[in-house]
């Protein structure tokens, strides 16, 4: 059913954790399926020198969330929101279509740390 890589990715997830004082905190969820991800981003000069993950949720999606951090570290913004939910899954070696919906919180999540980070930025700005 899963291919090597998403067995490898949920057995030996990357990026497991949280970052302290991350720049950027985006968390999705789906309360049908049950799974929720949060992204941590710790960004300089425009590029994510740091991403962290915490995943509830079944083996995809920790899978997923593992193989998105994976992809988007030492990436610029720009080059970290050109990721999507079919990458993380060609990246994994494909996910069930039942599971795609997990590659796609993958992509959200990451989407909604970055908005969080543009959010924080500009409201630096406005109180400088």
């Amino acid at each position: 059913m899963y291919s090597e890589k998403v067995m490898d990715h949920f057995m030996n997830p990357r990026n497991v954790g949280e970052i302290e004082d991350a720049d950027g905190v985006g968390e999705v969820g789906n309360a049908k399926c049950g799974d929720i991800m949060k992204i941590f981003l710790k960004i300089r000069d425009n590029r994510i020198v740091d991403v962290k993950f915490k995943t509830f949720g079944c083996g995809a999606a920790i899978a997923s969330s593992s193989m998105a951090t994976e992809l988007i570290k030492g990436k610029t913004i720009d080059e970290a929101l050109e990721l999507t939910n079919k990458a993380v899954a060609e990246a994994l070696d494909g996910l069930p279509p039942i599971k795609m919906h997990c590659s796609v919180l993958a992509e959200q999540a990451i989407k909604a740390a970055i908005e969080d980070y543009r959010r924080r930025q500009q409201e630096k700005q406005v109180n400088s």
